[in-house]
């Protein structure tokens, strides 16, 4: 697949993912070593090792192993950000429309 960007970025289905955490995890614990872990699950998935990295360190975060913004949290901020986005767009044109009905109500009639 390919991304409106035009590069060739692979879509990972959940799943695939979740196995990945898993699998760094597991080889984390077996070796007693956090080190090269990503990078050797990666290889033998056939996954990018940034995307594995990626999703290990959100997953320490989303099971509070680490400091950071849950997957949760990053969902609603994203929420919050585009109501916010509305709600200022529904202002201006109360703002517009508030203005507009004053100056008639300025203006002279006959």
């Amino acid at each position: 697949m390919s991304s409106p960007k035009g590069s060739s970025q692979r879509r990972y289905t959940p799943a695939e993912k979740e196995n990945a955490v898993r699998l760094v995890r597991l080889r984390r614990e077996e070796t007693s070593e956090s080190h090269g872990s990503v990078k050797a699950v990666a290889e033998q998935l056939g996954f990018g090792v940034e995307s594995v990295r990626a999703w290990v360190k959100q997953a320490d975060v989303d099971d509070g192993v680490k400091p950071g913004t849950t997957s949760q949290d990053a969902e609603r901020i994203k929420a919050l950000e585009q109501e916010l986005k509305e709600l200022r767009r529904a202002n201006a044109i109360l703002r517009s429309a508030s203005a507009f009905f004053a100056a008639e109500l300025d203006r002279p009639h006959r």
